[in-house]
């Protein structure tokens, strides 16, 4: 697919001498979304891994966009550093804040494990990147904030954005493929 802003051929990952998943193949155009579920140990997150480039994989090939942001499990936030200049470190801008704009003067180690998501989400999402690589990108939300990024997905998708969601929830992203580890 030319237009394609990821695409994987006959990907394969080996982690521990152990085959987590092979021969995967798949093109992700503007607008698309891909919803990886699998039980734990499955090699969701390694999929994710390879799709950013942190792990290479063990056969196959991974093209993508230059313009990607991944979410982990970590949130990858700089506890010392005032919310505000952690975004600022990262060239955030100021949508989507998930309700955290008024803590732009708080200390990031003095956020709650809710507010660090959204931290996180908000830093992922207001790069302009256009492909999202999010993985389990709703833990530790409320109902509301789960809406929100919902909200900020399909938004980004309607906008020409990619995004691949790996999740143990059942994610409501309309017109997804889905891909089952």
């Amino acid at each position: 697919m030319p237009d394609a802003l990821l695409s994987c051929e006959n990907l394969t990952s080996v982690r521990g001498g152990r085959v987590l998943w092979q021969d995967l193949s798949f093109a992700l155009a503007p607008g698309d979304a891909l919803l990886v579920t699998g039980t734990n140990g499955s090699g969701k997150s390694s999929l994710l891994r390879v799709l950013a480039g942190l792990l290479p994989p063990s056969g196959g090939m991974v093209k993508r966009t230059e313009r990607y942001a991944y979410l982990g499990h970590d949130n990858a936030l700089k506890a010392g550093r005032m919310l505000g200049a952690e975004l600022a470190f990262w060239g955030v801008g100021d949508t989507p804040d998930f309700g955290l704009a008024g803590l732009r003067d708080v200390p990031v180690s003095v956020l709650s494990a809710g507010q660090k998501r959204r931290a996180a989400l908000w830093r992922t999402c207001g790069t302009g990147a256009d492909l999202w690589l999010l993985d389990e990108p709703e833990a530790g939300l409320d109902a509301a904030n789960r809406t929100a990024l919902l909200d900020v997905i399909d938004a980004h998708r309607m906008r020409g954005g990619v995004v691949v969601v790996v999740s143990h929830a059942d994610i409501a992203l309309p017109n997804a493929r889905g891909l089952a580890l």
